[in-house]
């Protein structure tokens, strides 16, 4: 996104500023007619600290207490899921926006967020916003106004679609990825006027979000992250030439955020066994080695701000983050591997509270486990395979 005049520039990062977002950009290929009809059929039970999991042809509602199957809402075809930021509604991808369930009531509402290719949905500072790819639209909203009518929104629009993120802060401030659909190479950030305060385009492949301690924002470059901190923006090399970190988790506690780490450019599945520890404190980047590979879905946050890796080795190995020493593994699952297509069901971790929700789509179950002693909680068995996993982030 360059401009040959102060003004156009002006201009485009104005526009820039509110792509928000932090998550895949594939839409799903559901059919918004078939889907729409289930909004209309009689709301069961309310189902409170809802969890959904996604299969071949819907998405499951669980009891977030038993993993019980409350209802299975109808939805053709490859759906992604993330939490809305309530107590309530989870948002979902499809083929012509974002739509919003209501987990809670097992059914989908009339609220649809149009736009191809919804990618990320990033939750911070008491706001939802849904960035979409196929648009360079980012949307705004408070999550406590989802419900049976359509919030009202906030919208930006980035000068170039791409496969973006971006954050609001709580003064107000806009971190939005700089991109077009062929490049993405850095950050921008503005004031919430959307005057620039500053920006760095020496992040090639930006992708994936996170925010720490202080409000922190991390994102991922194929050789490091940059650190937006204290009205300033900072590049943390990675160890080896080539260091792509893509996905990210944070921790309002803690200033270190977990990150994935790949090394092979020339690789067509990379299945990494050290994981990125950024400590946005210090400016200073750590690798830990595993001894076993994980997946993009395998990274998560604990209650005191540990950082949780799900490995192919069945277990969820517990990081101290400032040390960087893993201090125990939580057996779970049998060994798994890998497919190679990014969008075939594999083990996911969920952590809400002290328990951390494994799925298992080889054997149709999915657990509760207790971070702090290590035993399974609760076992929930389905129909059919599990795929992407989300939850209700409030159980109020």
């Amino acid at each position: 996104m360059t401009t040959t005049s102060r003004t156009k520039r002006a201009a485009a990062v104005s526009a820039l500023l509110a792509l928000s977002a932090v998550v895949t950009a594939c839409g799903s290929e559901d059919t918004d007619e078939a889907a729409a009809k289930t909004s209309e059929k009689p709301a069961a039970a309310t189902v409170r600290q809802p969890l959904v999991a996604t299969h071949d042809g819907g998405i499951y509602v669980l009891d977030g207490q038993t993993l019980k199957i409350a209802g299975d809402v109808p939805l053709p075809g490859y759906n992604r899921v993330n939490p809305a930021g309530d107590d309530k509604h989870i948002m979902v991808s499809t083929s012509r926006g974002f739509r919003v369930l209501d987990a809670s009531r097992q059914k989908m509402t009339d609220t649809l967020f149009k736009g191809a290719e919804p990618g990320h949905v990033v939750l911070h500072a008491g706001h939802t916003v849904l960035f979409t790819d196929g648009t360079g639209k980012a949307t705004v909203l408070d999550p406590a106004d989802l419900g049976e009518t359509k919030p009202e929104t906030e919208t930006h629009t980035s000068p170039h679609p791409h496969h973006g993120v971006a954050i609001k802060l709580e003064n107000g401030e806009f971190v939005s990825t700089l991109g077009t659909a062929k490049e993405r190479k850095g950050i921008v950030v503005a004031d919430k006027n959307g005057k620039e305060i500053t920006r760095n385009e020496k992040c090639p492949e930006v992708h994936g979000e996170a925010t720490a301690k202080d409000e922190a924002v991390v994102v991922g470059c194929e050789d490091g992250v940059l650190v937006y901190k204290d009205h300033k923006i900072t590049k943390v090399d990675s160890p080896t030439e080539y260091g792509r970190i893509g996905n990210q988790k944070g921790h309002e506690d803690s200033d270190v955020v977990l990150g994935d780490y790949k090394q092979d450019p020339e690789a067509e599945l990379e299945r990494p066994e050290k994981v990125s520890l950024i400590n946005t404190a210090t400016g200073k980047m750590k690798l830990v080695d595993l001894k076993t590979s994980y997946t993009f879905k395998s990274l998560a946050r604990g209650p005191q701000g540990e950082a949780l890796v799900l490995g192919t080795d069945g277990k969820i190995h517990v990081i101290a983050p400032e040390a960087g020493k893993v201090t125990r593994s939580i057996p779970v699952l049998q060994k798994w591997s890998e497919p190679m297509d990014w969008q075939q069901a594999r083990p996911e971790i969920f952590v809400r509270g002290g328990t951390a929700f494994v799925t298992d789509p080889e054997n149709k179950k999915i657990y509760a486990v207790d971070l702090k002693s290590g035993k399974k909680k609760a076992t929930g068995t389905f129909p059919k395979k599990p795929n992407e996993l989300a939850g209700v982030t409030a159980t109020h």
